[in-house]
């Protein structure tokens, strides 16, 4: 089969006709063989900051590649770096990598700077990014000496870290002299600045060896902060302590510490600011004390968390979102919360960014004359600037190269020669950084060759894609061609993808792909071909796989797997366990195809796979061993924190029995009113161990805890101690009421419900009270208990009515609650728009106009109306094509509306829908209407050939939208003279199937303009304007020459001065003898035959007549004039050249070469005649007389 690649990827269409696609001129995507001519490239660099081990050598990279190889240099803080200066300094052989000698001896700091590396050879330079060379360092910290901190339990702590600044900053964690991890909680955590807080301490937290570690990573060094002592008294301890100078009343109370609402201990204040780099880490952290320890929670203002960046660290303390953008900028509010209220802190997060490509520039490969660019994109906050190089100096001030051209983001080149070749570098910067980009031009002219080994085996599996590669090269660009057969066949199944880089891809590879293929490059240097060839194998597959299974302790499992697979393949079949390999046990036996695990123990559960192996594919299929049991019941239940509305609740897990606990569930019992009946209280991780319960008033708390994992569920836990709390009525109304039907003839009346530590006492319910709100009905109410939505039946189709819910118990009501509105139901509506009509404005503007449905029928809220249109089929091809519906909606109570973006000549159909909040009404009947042909656009291409002395051929293309059926071409041509002054135009009607018209009897060496356009029966399209000349008659020239030179000779001029002044005595004469009554022998004869010499002045020109026929005369239409849209009406333009030849202003030499002054318009606009103000020629007047 035949193909010819295109640069991007392609499915190639299927056809009886072998399918040619090429690809563009320019080589963006190829490599350039090293065997070839060519710029350098830089391969290899260190890093923009290079952060570098003071104690071994300086090794900065730079690679290149180039032919001839390139030579190498290098700037040090924007000058030249010796480097044969300097003894310590080397450069790699073949390689422009340096490398210092600071290990013998010298200092790393002496080498600190900014380094930029070029690599040069006859066809340009490129250069390296400017590389900052800093040494690591790992400073010790500063002695001071830290008093012993004593503090009274449950108040707040920072102890400060204050790591010394190294390079890289270092890693600081928390230890004691053990060398042993501060264990941390919500309680106790450590900052993003290393500072170790408390939200409050406990006595168990009192110790002498709270000690900061500071790791720096680059030298493998770890230094350390001197050790803090913390020592937390009771308040029984303080009272001894303190009781000889206090009275009696001045002891503190029972409680440790008194219980307070959270403040934050960082950041400070209400509001702060955060700036970061896009795609860094935003990493936002709040900390808070307070007594009991505060709970931190996060919400973004006016937006949600992106759900898969976002990452909860240190206790919920810190939130994290990973590879940030602008679209995160905005405001973040920390809130922490406990019992006794809660604060919230924003960060005004701004997003700026370093430079990013959008479209780096790409190395380029032109034949000599070929035309290219070089593209360079990039965005970045704030905008980055875009500056150019050539060969590493700025383009501003580099050697002139004709065939370049610079405009803002692209170079732009044409007609390139092989001096043009050159590395250009992009460089787009702005205050958070920059990008650099080295792109070289290199212009080669070379046949093509292919890079892929010859007669290449490929083998594939069935059913799967097949890539036979034809990596090629080539200047200019070859076209890639396939076949199939040693014979060429031609293969025509819609199958084959080419890729920009020669491959034939055959997405589905069957049985009979196999066989050989034959690629092809041809340009017009050279060609090269290459064969390859493809087996097709059948896939490996598992036709038996192993089962889940879920086994007992000390039982036997088995798991089977059997495979098929291609004949002229081996397979290896391995059994893995969790992706490894099985263990070394004789339980696990292998037999065939199967695995036997005996006497199975907890753990041996896991996920065992069975892997089938071929050197072409592999297959797998798993299943999982579980070996568990419902968990152990928690145990040692404790009440902590008991205040009026909370409690904090712990716990110890017992064995989950090898499956995770997932989950808690907390009950209580209300031992007051339901005794030995258990509600549900609450639900928490299977990580936690503690909660915090909300309790309402008047209920007897007693607590019990059930551990879940995938298995089940728990016995219970034993029950936890009693706590007694107070009746009240409820405090608030639920909130969320909303009233909206769910069928037409309903009202559905939802609200959030009370939760129970809100209902404050015994008997919550709901008063739900509802009365349309246009009529005069009292408030219809029921009590309901334990729901959070009722349901009002048989009501009228979407009324509106007011709503109110109020909670009450038996110790009374909530406050009045407010009144909401709400509808019922909405239903479909059940009318079509009607006397739907279709004004066709345009070949591709329709305008539709329909008639409001009853606003009764709409019954719902009235969302728009929707037009469905769809085009049938094509007027002029009349062929079937799959119907694509487009749909236009029209907001609100709009009765007309535009469909834009027809296509002409071609027919539609359409019907119109009203929508509610329910949906779609019913369509409209459909409504038929077409476009009418549109004007075509301009011809493809007008070329001019072949000129000659009085003819020119000219040769076009059809207009690539001819946008309904050419009904004929239009040929327009005037003169131009040496002054740039239009002749009168002739005006050429040519068949639609005509694509090359020759002009004959034109004038010899002039200068012809044309204008030229399609028809269709709606008009003339856009024309397309060309100028030809046509070639020199050296003997007429002369001829012109030697009447000009006679009508400048002194004779001449004297003759014709005779001549007037004799003319004008006769005039005189006559004037006298009429004024005197007197008359000459022949006024009679006069009066009879008028002198054609002394015609009067015409009336519309002010010109004097000559000898010549009165039909002949044809002046120019009035006010006539080109239409603005450069195109010549053909109401003015019918007129022959003939029709010009003789008229007042138009004249011909005795050679018949016209001569006629032109109007004086601008050649923008042709023109229809030559009103000439200039004075006739005296050669012409001379002629006049002959």
């Amino acid at each position: 089969m035949l193909f010819k690649i295109m640069l991007r990827k392609k499915r190639l269409s299927a056809g009886r006709v072998p399918l040619v696609i090429f690809l563009c001129q320019v080589i963006s995507a190829l490599e350039v063989p090293l065997d070839l001519v060519q710029p350098p490239t830089i391969t290899q660099q260190s890093p923009k900051d290079y952060i570098i081990d003071p104690r071994e050598n300086i090794v900065i990279q730079c690679e290149a590649k180039g032919k001839p190889p390139p030579s190498f240099s290098w700037t040090r803080n924007g000058t030249h770096f010796d480097i044969d200066k300097d003894p310590l300094v080397t450069m790699k052989p073949g390689s422009g990598t340096l490398i210092i000698n600071i290990m013998s001896e010298g200092k790393a700091e002496t080498y600190e700077g900014i380094y930029q590396c070029t690599a040069r050879n006859e066809r340009g330079a490129a250069i390296s990014n400017n590389i900052v060379v800093r040494p690591s360092r790992s400073p010790l910290w500063t002695k001071e000496k830290l008093e012993p901190l004593t503090l009274q339990n449950g108040q707040p702590l920072v102890l400060p870290c204050r790591p010394p600044i190294g390079l890289p900053p270092a890693i600081i964690f928390w230890m004691d002299n053990s060398f042993q991890r501060l264990p941390q909680s919500e309680r106790v955590s450590q900052g993003l600045n290393g500072d170790l807080y408390f939200s409050n301490v406990l006595p168990e937290d009192t110790r002498e060896d709270y000690i900061c570690y500071a790791r720096f990573n680059h030298t493998q060094t770890i230094q350390q902060k001197q050790p803090i002592s913390v020592k937390v008294i009771s308040v029984d301890e303080l009272n001894d302590t303190i009781a000889a100078n206090l009275s009696d009343t001045e002891f503190y109370g029972a409680k440790s510490s008194r219980e307070r609402p959270p403040s934050f201990l960082t950041p400070q204040g209400n509001t702060s600011h955060k700036e970061e780099l896009r795609g860094n880490v935003l990493s936002l952290e709040c900390i808070a004390e307070g007594l009991p320890t505060p709970i931190i929670y996060w919400v973004k203002e006016d937006g949600t968390l992106p759900i898969n960046r976002t990452f909860y660290r240190n206790f919920k303390k810190t939130l994290q979102i990973i590879h940030v953008s602008e679209a995160d900028s905005g405001n973040y509010q920390c809130i922490a919360k406990n019992a006794l209220g809660a604060i919230h802190h924003t960060i005004s997060v701004t997003v700026k960014a370093a430079p990013y490509w959008i479209m780096a520039p790409q190395n380029l490969v032109l034949s000599p004359g070929e035309d290219g660019s070089l593209i360079c994109r990039a965005n970045g906050n704030p905008k980055p600037r875009i500056s150019w190089l050539t060969n590493g100096v700025p383009t501003e001030i580099a050697p002139d190269d004709p065939s370049r051209k610079i405009d803002g983001d692209t170079i732009i080149f044409s007609n390139v020669q092989e001096r043009s070749s050159a590395v250009y570098q992009c460089n787009a910067s702005n205050e958070y950084g920059y990008l650099l980009a080295n792109a070289f031009v290199n212009v080669l002219a070379e046949p093509p060759r292919i890079l892929t080994s010859a007669n290449t085996l490929y083998q594939v599996i069935a059913n799967r894609p097949a890539l036979l590669d034809c990596a090629f090269f080539g200047s200019p660009l070859p076209t890639i061609e396939w076949f199939k057969g040693t014979k060429g066949r031609a293969l025509h199944e819609d199958i084959y993808v080419l890729h920009e880089n020669g491959t034939l891809e055959i997405p589905v590879a069957q049985k009979d792909s196999t066989g050989t293929y034959t690629c092809v490059a041809r340009n017009k240097l050279g060609m090269a071909k290459n064969e390859v060839h493809l087996e097709i194998k059948d896939p490996t597959r598992i036709i038996k796989q192993p089962e889940y299974a879920v086994v007992q302790r000390g039982s036997t499992v088995s798991f089977e797997c059997k495979v098929r697979h291609d004949y002229t393949l081996i397979p290896t079949v391995t059994w893995l366990k969790d992706n490894g390999e099985l263990p070394n046990d004789e339980r696990f036996t292998v037999d065939k195809d199967l695995l036997v695990v005996a006497d199975v123990s907890d753990d041996d559960g896991g996920t065992y796979t069975c892997v089938a192996n071929t050197t072409l594919d592999k297959v797998s299929a798993s299943a999982v061993l579980s070996v568990v049991d419902v968990p152990n019941p928690p145990f040692d239940l404790e009440l902590t924190n008991q205040l009026d509305k909370s409690v904090q609740l712990s716990w110890t897990p017992g064995d989950d029995n090898n499956s995770p606990i997932t989950k808690f569930i907390i009950e209580y019992e209300d031992g007051m009113h339901e005794a030995g009946l258990w509600h549900h209280q609450a639900e928490v991780s299977g990580t936690q161990t503690t909660a915090q319960l909300q309790l309402s008033p008047y209920v007897n708390y007693s607590f019990r805890v059930t551990a879940v994992n995938s298995i089940g569920r728990s016995l219970p836990s034993e029950a936890s101690e009693q706590y007694l709390t107070k009746a009240a009525e409820p405090e608030k109304n639920p909130t969320a009421v909303e009233g909206l039907g769910s069928e037409p003839d309903n009202l559905v009346i939802t609200w959030k419900p009370l939760n129970g530590f809100e209902s404050n006492g015994p008997g919550l319910q709901y008063k739900v009270s509802w009365r349309q709100k246009d009529g005069d009905d009292e408030w219809t109410s029921v009590l309901v208990a334990n729901v959070s939505k009722y349901i009002v039946s048989g009501t009228p189709t979407f009324v509106p009515y007011l709503i109110k819910v109020q909670a009450l118990n038996d110790a009374g009501f909530a406050p009045e609650p407010a009144v909401v509105m709400g509808h019922s139901g909405e239903d479909l509506p059940m009318v079509a728009p009607g006397n739907v009509r279709v004004n066709v404005v345009n070949s591709t503007l329709a305008e539709v106009h329909w008639d409001p449905v009853p606003l009764k029928s709409i019954r719902g809220h009235l969302q728009g109306y929707r037009i469905y249109y769809w085009k049938a089929q094509s007027s002029s091809k009349r062929n079937r094509r799959h119907i694509e519906k487009k749909i236009l909606t029209f907001q609100g109570s709009k009765t007309h509306g535009m469909l834009p973006g027809l296509e002409p000549f071609s027919h539609y159909t359409l019907n119109v829908r009203v929508v509610n909040g329910k949906g779609e009404g019913p369509a409209s009947p459909d409504r038929a209407f077409h476009t009418p042909e549109g004007v075509p656009s301009a011809p493809s291409s007008l070329k001019i050939l072949n000129p000659t002395l009085d003819s020119l051929t000219l040769e076009w293309d059809p207009p690539s939208h001819p946008n309904g059926i050419l009904t004929e071409y239009t040929l327009k041509y005037q003169p131009i003279n040496s002054t740039h002054e239009l002749g009168p135009v002739v005006d050429l009607k040519i068949p639609a199937n005509k694509t090359r018209w020759t002009l004959k009897n034109l004038n010899f060496s002039t200068r012809y303009k044309f204008y030229f356009y399609a028809q269709t029966s709606a008009g003339s399209g856009s024309q397309i304007t060309e100028e030809a000349i046509t070639t020199v008659d050296e003997g007429k020239l002369a001829m012109a020459s030697r009447q000009v030179d006679i009508a400048t000779q002194g004779w001449f001029i004297g003759l014709m001065c005779a001549v007037a002044l004799l003319i004008l005595i006769l005039l005189i004469v006559c004037f006298i003898r009429r004024n005197k009554g007197g008359k000459y022998p022949v006024k009679e004869k006069e009066d009879a035959h008028a002198d054609p010499e002394i015609q009067p002045m015409k009336e519309d020109d002010g010109t004097f007549g000559e000898y010549s026929d009165a039909e002949d005369h044809k002046p120019l239409k009035k006010g006539s004039r080109t239409p603005s849209d450069r195109t010549v009406k053909k109401e003015d333009s019918d007129d022959s050249l003939v029709d010009y030849g003789e008229g007042v202003n138009g004249q011909f030499n005795e050679d018949g070469s016209f001569i006629g002054q032109y109007s004086g318009k601008k050649e923008k606009e042709p023109a229809e005649g030559n009103e000439s103000s200039e004075a006739p020629s005296p050669v012409n007047a001379m002629n006049s007389f002959v």
